[in-house]
């Protein structure tokens, strides 16, 4: 279940942030290899990923919504984003139909708040989101990139509804949310979208061998992708890896990871030896 929200959504999903130059070029309406990339992401979907999170920022909203035409729409999890300039309240309401026509949707599943900004009081943007689940335009309320205390005050700042879900970068390589996100999301039932769960592609080029070859005897042939997106299925109930979809090729290997889990004992291993190697 994704958190508090109470909806089943994949263990693991689709991600939609390609790179700056994409955001860059897409602004002129040039979308590199955009059929590869709309292959991407259905076959993510033909192969039972439901869960996709795409950003206004990103320009890849109409190739969201090019990929998920003939599906059935009320099995799909839509993620997407407002960006901090657009946070005062007219702008939030703007923003997500500006949104939710470009991904050709009736609604957002999810829509989360790119980044805080601190010239806008965060209870005016979480008024205008409490109006977007009241006018049915959205289903729940994210937060991405915000501190613990920034989740709290934004929290707070709800009337009628809650944050079912926070969006920070987490991988074997990159743990900081240990310290106080996870606990925090833990306790209050908060789903957790990892971002960059492959440390930037790091932990696909210098994934210690000798750790794929233990995993790969234990459950079948495993690459060093498929054990990092499962070390935090593994680790954590409520958080969900969204690896980037742009090749069918590594969508297919991303659905190797889920299935199957890494023992206590694995798991030990893999956090000992990948924080060695990554010093």
């Amino acid at each position: 279940m994704f958190g508090r929200s109470g909806v089943k959504v994949s263990a693991v999903g689709m991600g939609t942030y390609y790179d700056l130059a994409w955001i860059v070029l897409s602004r002129l309406g040039i979308l590199r290899s955009r059929r590869l990339k709309v292959q991407a992401l259905r076959l993510g979907l033909e192969n039972g990923i439901n869960l996709i999170d795409t950003a206004e920022i990103y320009g890849s909203e109409p190739l969201v919504a090019e990929a998920i035409r003939g599906f059935n729409r009320d099995e799909l999890f839509i993620a997407t984003k407002v960006w901090p300039t657009h946070l005062k309240y007219d702008s939030v309401i703007k923003a997500a139909r500006n949104s939710a026509r470009r991904l050709g949707v009736r609604y957002i599943d999810l829509y989360q708040v790119h980044f805080p900004n601190r010239r806008v009081p965060i209870a005016e943007t979480m008024r205008a989101m409490e109006h977007l689940v009241d006018e049915g335009l959205i289903r729940f309320i994210g937060l991405s990139n915000f501190n613990l205390n920034q989740v709290i005050e934004a929290q707070g700042a709800l009337k009628k509804y809650e944050v079912v879900s926070l969006q920070m970068p987490y991988s074997l390589i990159d743990r900081r949310i240990e310290a106080d996100i996870i606990p925090y999301a833990k306790r209050e039932n908060l789903a957790i979208l990892c971002y960059y769960p492959l440390g930037h592609g790091r932990l696909i080029r210098e994934f210690p061998k000798d750790l794929v070859e233990m995993v790969s005897r234990n459950h079948g042939p495993r690459t060093p992708a498929q054990i990092a997106l499962n070390w935090i299925i593994t680790k954590h109930e409520n958080a969900f890896p969204i690896p980037r979809a742009s090749n069918p090729m590594h969508v297919r290997e991303n659905l190797g990871a889920v299935g199957w889990r890494l023992s206590d004992e694995e798991v030990k291993a893999i956090e000992e030896r990948v924080k060695a190697r990554f010093r």
